[in-house]
């Protein structure tokens, strides 16, 4: 989950990858874990940390996008690869993907 309106550039709130195909929810509150008990990774969020940090603009109206990838393959990553490095891992091997775009406002 990325913010693209964030004041100093794309914050990502969130990076989770390899998650089991089978996998067709998250409950709430899924723990900052390295690794999912029912699979997947985290990766390293703008803050610096594992796990999700949730929506808190300055002022005004934001939008966070929700991007799901299907692979060809697991990647060859570990916990708290960033954004970046999931993106590169994932050149050549998207099957296809999905976008949800939300809007939140203090």
């Amino acid at each position: 989950m990325d913010d693209p309106d964030a004041p100093i550039g794309v914050w990502d709130h969130w990076v989770l990858f390899n998650l089991p195909p089978e996998t067709r929810s998250l409950p709430e509150g899924v723990p900052p874990d390295a690794d999912l008990a029912q699979g997947g990774r985290h990766g390293r969020n703008s803050w610096k940390r594992l796990g999700y940090g949730g929506p808190c603009p300055p002022g005004g109206t934001y939008r966070y996008f929700f991007r799901l990838y299907a692979l060809d393959t697991v990647l060859d990553l570990p916990s708290g690869a960033t954004k970046k490095d999931v993106l590169k891992g994932m050149e050549g091997h998207i099957l296809a993907q999905a976008e949800l775009m939300g809007t939140y406002r203090r």
